[in-house]
């Protein structure tokens, strides 16, 4: 658990968070949950892949109430699972939603190719990263991702928190993202993308490591 700005950051796995002000929840990617997390009042889902889109996880943690955010693709596969609202982001969608301030950004692979001349995470699949703003901190879930040219202009965005891949194979290397997160300027970076299914916390270590050597602030949740 990591306090930051009256916000508790909790990470499951892999690239799954739960974000609260005591009041509100939202979750990122929900993986592999206990099933005793408090309920949901927003759920962001980078893309379709089982290990960002779980059901069985949305499961243990919906409620009436809850608003999912996904992408197209992701939309295609609830197939009627759920009777809650569903939000369609794609990159570069900005909008405004009760609480929240949301801008998705495209999350893609430039170099991580699961044969030749085919990557893990196409760019016209219109994957999702999203910059949430909540109670004034602006979270930046990177979804997976190589570090691509659009992150080169989010220093601008003035982001607080900044959720990143650091496992290589699918997403960026531990140095790959060191690089994306010096471009990217935010005020403190937490790796993720490892312990589950691919990569070690000795590369999120080597993350923190390499940031912090740069002047930036990082923590490993």
């Amino acid at each position: 658990m990591f306090n930051y700005k009256g916000l508790e950051i909790k990470r499951f796995c892999h690239d799954s968070f739960l974000v609260s002000d005591g009041k509100i929840s939202i979750y990122f990617d929900p993986f592999k949950l206990h099933g005793d997390e408090p309920k949901a009042d927003y759920i962001f889902i980078s893309h379709e892949h089982f290990d960002h889109f779980s059901p069985d996880d949305i499961h243990k943690v919906i409620k009436d109430s809850t608003v999912l955010f996904m992408n197209e693709m992701t939309n295609d596969e609830i197939d009627g699972l759920y009777d809650n609202k569903i939000v369609t982001i794609h990159p570069g969608d900005s909008i405004d939603f009760k609480d929240l301030r949301i801008k998705g950004v495209p999350a893609y692979n430039i170099n991580k190719f699961r044969e030749p001349g085919k990557v893990y995470h196409p760019k016209e699949d219109k994957k999702l990263g999203f910059i949430v703003t909540f109670n004034g901190v602006k979270i930046y879930h990177t979804g997976d991702t190589d570090h691509i040219p659009e992150m080169d202009n989010l220093a601008s965005e003035n982001i607080d928190l900044l959720f990143i891949p650091v496992s290589g194979t699918y997403v960026m290397t531990p140095a790959e993202a060191i690089e994306a997160a010096l471009k990217i300027k935010a005020d403190t970076s937490i790796p993720m993308h490892y312990g589950t299914i691919v990569g070690e916390k000795k590369q999120a270590e080597e993350f923190k490591e390499g940031v912090r050597k740069k002047g930036l602030k990082s923590e490993i949740v």
